[in-house]
Parts: structure tokens; C-alpha cells; sequence
């Protein structure tokens, strides 16, 4: 059975399953009560994540969710704005929680339009990385991740969230939240560079392999760097890469890229390369591969409650401050979605997102 041929959701109508009866999640923070029950879901769906034809996965994942008694609304999302937009007339529309069927960039892209809401996210992984899914021990099968949203397997966490503000590629202040982390320098530019497509052609060895040709090719543009921890006191640096990371569990092939991150801590985690060397990237790279977390030269992890990022002034021969050549460009990115270029300021979101994880 194909996604098209499930009537009775594709249609948007709202599909009243009478037995068995709502099923309890119980509920860690001050928004929910233990005895709230998930009792209207709306379900999320990229057609654009992951691998093809994976319609019977899909409808297997609905028939466990609606099985356990909640009213369903599925809605195909074939845009990142769709995703948001959709998110938000969940909310408006009364639904407690909201699944996400995707990858990391779908989930990116709801949560704009759940932050600072009572709605739960739940995670229906169709990605290829599905970083978080990983990192919150949530089943890669999407029927089996429906499965420990219920019958007493989950709990509602509410977790605090990344935000970063940056120029759009239209030259105006644009802002997101990010659940996994967020780049700016290197892996930017790889993601400015890299066709989507080829995740879904080759998979991530392909993938993989391109960032590593591009990676090797990059000429490393330096930026400046103003950072504080909780205290208040402000540092200062110039990088070729800062990464600040929410997640401690990548999954896949990086496994735990940085030490001390976690969706439990308030604060960002970063990685900060204030050197050029290629060979000084895979060193700690490949610590990460190995589970060893070596010190490197010019590369720093730094826990901050903000991040201020910016090109050094350029001037041009009378020494008028002038804008950048799109050449010196540095771009930025969050959960893998590349969203514009510097300046930027990241900073932390209390108490931001719910989320539905395994007990």
C-alpha cells in the first residue's frame, strides 16, 4: 500500500480510533501532568528524507500510533517552510504532540514552529544520519520508534534549545533554534558546496567522501570570535571553525564527536579551531572515530552561554571599511541545514522544547 492510498489521512481528515483507549506518557515537566495522555497527534511527513519508497514503513508507523487510541492528521511537508508552517497550525489546531517523519532537517524545521510551545515533538526516523534519533536511543524503524512512544516506553522531556541569529542569503537578520549544533567556517562551506542529492544516490560513504574532497580543497577563512560562559566573563579568538554542539551520541561513524555536550547541559559545547592545519582537523577527527579524545594543537572544547561571530574588517586601498567579496564569505549552518553567512551570535533557550523520548 502506497502513502497515496491511506485515505482516510492523506485527505487530512482526523481518523477517531475508539478502542484501545488512550495510552498515559508520562510527563516531566510543569506543562504536562503525569496523568496527560498524547491524545491528538499530528504526523509530519518529508517524502524527501532518506531513501525512496518507503510508503509501507510509513503507514505501519500511522497504524501503531493510531492503534493506541490518538486521533491522527498526516500532512506531507515537501518544503522546509512547509514543515514549519505546518508545525505552527499544529499547535493552533490543538494538537499535543507532533512527529516529525524525517531526518535531522526535518526535525530542524518543525521545531521553529514548536519552541516555547506545551506541544511534544516525537521522532519518526526516515533520514539518513538521524543524529538525534541516535542520540536519544529512539529505534531507527519508524514503526518501532511509534511503538516506544507508547505502552508505558517514553517520558516527555523538555530540554533547552541552540539559537542562532545570521544574515540570510537576501542580506537580512534571520534567526533559528537547532537541537543538534551548529557551524560555522569549514563545515559550512562544505554544506554551501555539497548537493543534497548525493546523500540520497550514494548514501554517506558517498557523501562522505565528497565533504572530504571539498574539505581538502578549502582555502580556511578566519573569523572572529566573542564568547562567555555563565559567569559573564567575555574571551576573544579567531577561528577557522567553531562547531557548538547540543548532542553527545552522533551515531554512525562519528559516534561522540565532542566531549561534554549533551541535551541535558544549558549550555553550548563547542569545538573551536583556531588553527589552519588540516593535519591538526584529523587528529581530533580521528580521536572521534576511535572513541579517543586527544588535546590538539589550536583546537579547544569550551562549554558557552554565547557565541558572537564576525568577519575581520575588509578594506580596500584607501582603507575604507568595505563589505566582503562573496569569495570571503564564511557561511553558517544548524542541524546540517546551511542557512546564511556571518555575522552571527549563538546563544541558549531555556526550558524551549518538549520532547518524547524512550524511558
Amino acid at each position: 500500500m502506497g502513502v497515496f492510498d491511506y485515505q482516510p489521512i492523506i485527505t487530512h481528515k482526523l481518523n477517531l480510533v475508539a478502542q484501545p483507549p488512550p495510552v498515559t506518557l508520562l510527563a516531566l515537566n510543569s506543562s504536562r501532568g503525569d496523568s496527560e495522555r498524547m491524545r491528538k497527534a499530528t504526523i509530519l511527513f518529508n517524502p524527501n528524507s532518506g531513501r525512496r519508497g518507503r510508503d509501507a514503513e510509513l503507514n505501519r508507523a500511522i497504524g501503531v500510533i493510531q492503534s493506541a487510541g490518538v486521533r491522527t492528521e498526516l500532512t506531507v511537508c515537501r518544503s522546509s517552510q512547509e514543515a514549519t508552517d505546518n508545525a505552527r497550525c499544529a499547535v493552533a489546531d490543538g494538537s499535543d504532540t507532533v512527529f516529525a517523519c524525517g531526518g535531522d532537517g526535518t526535525i530542524h524545521d518543525v521545531i521553529q514552529g514548536l519552541a516555547n510551545t506545551p506541544v511534544a515533538l516525537a521522532i519518526l526516523p526516515f533520514g539518513t544520519a538521524n543524529a538525534l534519533a541516535h542520540d536519544l536511543r529512539i529505534p531507527l524503524h519508524p514503526a518501532a520508534a511509534a511503538e516506544v512512544a507508547f505502552e508505558g516506553k517514553s517520558r516527555v522531556r523538555r530540554i533547552s534549545l541552540g539559537h542562532v541569529q545570521y544574515e540570510d542569503f537576501h542580506g537580512k537578520t534571520a534567526s533559528r533554534y537547532f537541537t543538534v549544533a551548529a557551524g560555522i567556517g569549514v563545515d559550512a562551506h562544505l554544506f554551501y558546496n555539497l548537493n543534497a542529492h548525493l546523500k540520497k544516490r550514494g548514501g554517506m560513504a558517498a557523501y562522505y567522501f565528497k565533504a572530504w574532497q571539498l574539505w581538502a580543497t578549502y582555502n580556511m577563512r578566519r573569523f572572529e570570535v566573542e564568547y562567555s560562559n555563565g559567569s559573564g566573563h567575555k574571551e576573544s579568538a579567531q577561528l577557522t571553525e567553531l562547531l557548538a554542539v547540543r548532542i553527545r551520541f552522533f551515531g554512525n561513524i562519528l559516534r561522540e564527536l565532542v566531549p561534554g555536550a549533551s541535551l541535558d547541559c544549558n549550555d553550548l559545547r563547542a569545538v573551536m579551531c583556531r588553527t589552519a592545519s588540516r593535519n591538526a582537523y584529523l587528529q581530533y577527527v580521528a580521536g572521534a572515530l576511535i572513541g579517543r579524545h586527544w588535546n590538539v594543537k589550536g583546537i579547544d572544547l569550551v562549554s558557552c552561554s554565547e557565541i558572537a561571530c564576525k568577519l575581520p574588517p575588509n578594506k580596500d586601498a584607501a582603507g575604507v571599511e568595505t563589505r566582503p567579496h562573496k569569495s570571503d564569505r564564511v557561511y553558517v549552518e544548524a542541524d546540517g541545514e546551511l542557512l546564511g553567512r556571518l555575522p552571527a551570535r549563538m546563544t541558549m533557550q531555556q526550558d524551549a522544547l518538549s520532547l518524547v523520548v524512550p524511558s
